[in-house]
């Protein structure tokens, strides 16, 4: 094709290829900011498992302190130990990593930004200063010495270890192959390499936690003695009427040391007096209807975990017979119905006038109501009998957030076909006094690293079913990592945000 003679239509001709250049460079804000959230799904993530570990290492100080499984867990104790240290060396590397890109691409200390969409900052950083390689002989180094912990860890947990160090099967580029930081890091987006950065960091703290949670079952399970024993006896009731049944239950408790219970009545721990027996006091309240929900942990002779749920009732008359008694508990749910029963005593229902003056009231029949609070606090609700006012004081809550559950699982190790047979995402409240309220996840990302998946993948998922990601669920092996965060779940009270999940499959 001839060039214009014109020099004016030269030089649109040159500027239009000066565009075209230009957009080819250029990374659409779609794609950075799918980025942007993936990162932070990983650091999520990251924190997630670093809850995990230190409830483990809470759990070693714990056998350490009972001479049953003091020694091994003071020998295994020191294995994980080192496996956390490894850990940290390498997370705190990458760190310095991220900022040094980050000042690479032009960091504004003040705000925070920088140039997101660079291409040069990350090949000037990893490719020709090498930081590439030094990265790769860092992680290299981490998951030799994580194996060699313990002569066992090879064998037992080497093929399922998440860090995978392999350069992606798909690179074509000649380049590429023999230079493991060319193959991420060349003419990549800054905010893209800083997502590979919380790829591997992720994979690290994965690694870390496999190391210690084998660490932490090799310590063994504790033999529960039945070495205390305690009389117990019980009556139905400490007010009869004549002709009322009464009944007197008795027997012996056993006990042990080595697993005392731990109590919860309504959410506060109660500590235990020298019978192994927890014992609760309150001054009751004003007249109505009330519950305490005791919760009662142990551990069952073969050292499985068990626990046993308790609603304990009581009525609390007023001088009056005037009551109002919420038929669940003492508090008002906000977004559900709560049932309330009214009562004036020894005054028909149609003498008696309820209000609340913190939302709606509802009558449903005689004597019985249905409580709708706004907003959180309390509420008053007055009867008015033969027009004489008593007040009622109810405190008004949120329902609780649900837990996010795959299967009965809330995150950790999970047999991978096990994995693979769920339906999907579930939200689960747990321990809540109302039957029957449910929330239903509308939404969640899935995140999938580790063994398999070289390149971590994730995809956003509308609804709580599998069906749209089986494709990569389907890949799945030992040693690939699930994260499931940004979860949504709709309930009363509207749509909740819930705490991400992240599963070691095995």
């Amino acid at each position: 094709m001839a060039l214009p003679k014109e020099p004016r239509q030269k030089m649109i001709n040159l500027m239009y290829l000066v565009l075209t250049a230009l957009l080819a460079l250029n990374v659409s804000s779609e794609i950075l900011n799918a980025f942007k959230t993936v990162d932070a799904s990983l650091i999520n993530s990251n924190n997630v498992i670093d809850e995990k570990n230190n409830t483990l290492f809470k759990s070693f100080a714990e056998k350490i302190k009972d001479p049953a499984t003091r020694e091994r867990a003071e020998l295994w104790g020191t294995k994980a130990d080192k496996a956390k240290s490894y850990s940290d060396a390498v997370s705190q590397y990458i760190d310095g990593l991220k900022l040094t890109l980050k000042k690479e691409a032009g960091l504004d200390p003040v705000k925070g930004t920088f140039k997101e969409d660079a291409l040069e900052p990350s090949t000037r950083l990893f490719v020709e200063n090498k930081e590439g390689a030094n990265l790769l002989k860092k992680l290299t180094e981490f998951r030799n010495n994580l194996l060699a912990i313990d002569d066992s860890m090879a064998k037992d947990i080497g093929s399922t270890l998440p860090l995978n160090l392999n350069p992606p099967a798909n690179v074509n580029s000649a380049a590429a192959k023999g230079d493991w930081g060319y193959t991420y890091f060349h003419m990549t987006p800054t905010v893209a390499a800083l997502t590979i950065l919380s790829k591997f960091q992720n994979d690290v703290k994965n690694s870390e936690a496999l190391v210690v949670d084998y660490c932490h079952r090799k310590t063994g399970e504790v033999k529960i003695i039945f070495d205390q024993f305690q009389p117990l006896a019980s009556q139905s009731s400490e007010y009869l009427m004549p002709g009322q049944e009464l009944t007197i239950q008795g027997g012996v408790g056993a006990f042990s040391k080595a697993a005392q219970p731990t109590v919860t009545i309504d959410g506060q721990n109660i500590p235990l007096n020298a019978d192994g027996v927890a014992e609760f006091k309150t001054n009751v309240g004003g007249p109505g209807s009330y519950s305490k929900k005791v919760v009662i942990s142990f551990k069952k002779p073969d050292g499985t975990p068990g626990v046993l749920e308790k609603e304990i009732k009581y009525t609390v008359g007023s001088p009056t017979g005037a009551s109002v008694s919420a038929d669940a508990v003492k508090v008002l749910y906000i977004g559900l119905d709560n049932p309330l029963s009214v009562s004036g005593g020894n005054v028909g229902d149609e003498r008696v006038t309820a209000s609340i003056d913190n939302g709606e009231l509802v009558k449903q029949g005689n004597g019985k109501y249905i409580a709708r609070p706004r907003s959180t606090g309390k509420a008053n609700i007055t009867l008015s009998i033969d027009g004489k006012p008593q007040a009622f004081e109810f405190r008004v809550k949120n329902v609780p957030d649900p837990v996010a559950k795959v299967g009965n699982n809330k995150g950790g190790q999970m047999g991978v076909n096990e994995f693979k047979a769920q339906f999907g995402v579930r939200a689960d409240l747990e321990n809540f006094v109302f039957e029957g309220v449910k929330f239903n996840v509308t939404g969640f990302t899935l995140v999938m690293t580790g063994a398999n998946f070289p390149n971590l993948q994730y995809r956003q998922v509308q609804g709580d079913s599998f069906d749209k990601v089986r494709d990569l669920i389907e890949k799945a092996k030992q040693g690939t990592t699930v994260s499931i965060d940004e979860i949504k779940a709709s309930g009363p009270g509207g749509t909740r945000t819930l705490a991400p999940i992240v599963f070691n499959l095995r």
